[in-house]
């Protein structure tokens, strides 16, 4: 008996909940698990959709087990896609199964090269100060 009221009385009071430094960090760490893990995960998710919302007839795609074809037929409905592989083997595959638009990009890289080649061709300004020669 003695030795537990000794023990009792040794105890410190207990510190306030905001002098614990994990608690203390803790926004921190949300914070910084948002911005590197939730928020590029948002952003490639959007670009997804946009990606699989363009598909149109004609698009090249490469599925996901590394098929190369052109779409032939987009059902919204059911968010199927027929695609072409070669002149008679048509396949049809969920949305989710393509996972690159080869049409987008070449388009994207066509427009990309044109922007740089009127970019070359326009000189840049100067900054260089020129002074009228005395006569």
């Amino acid at each position: 008996m003695l030795h537990t009221l000794l023990l009792l009385a040794d105890d410190a009071p207990a510190a306030p909940w905001w002098s614990n430094p994990f608690i203390m960090l803790m926004p921190l760490f949300l914070l910084l698990f948002y911005m590197t893990v939730l928020r590029p995960m948002r952003r490639q998710e959007a670009e997804r959709q946009a990606l699989l919302s363009t598909l149109k007839k004609g698009d090249e795609v490469l599925l996901s087990p590394g098929i190369y074809g052109t779409v032939v037929m987009v059902d919204e409905k059911e968010d199927k896609v027929t695609v072409k592989i070669d002149d008679n083997c048509r396949v049809k595959v969920l949305k989710s199964v393509i996972a690159r638009n080869l049409s987008n990009e070449k388009a994207l890289a066509a427009q990309q090269a044109k922007g740089k080649e009127t970019a070359a061709i326009q000189p840049a300004p100067s900054n260089a100060v020129t002074t009228a020669p005395k006569s």
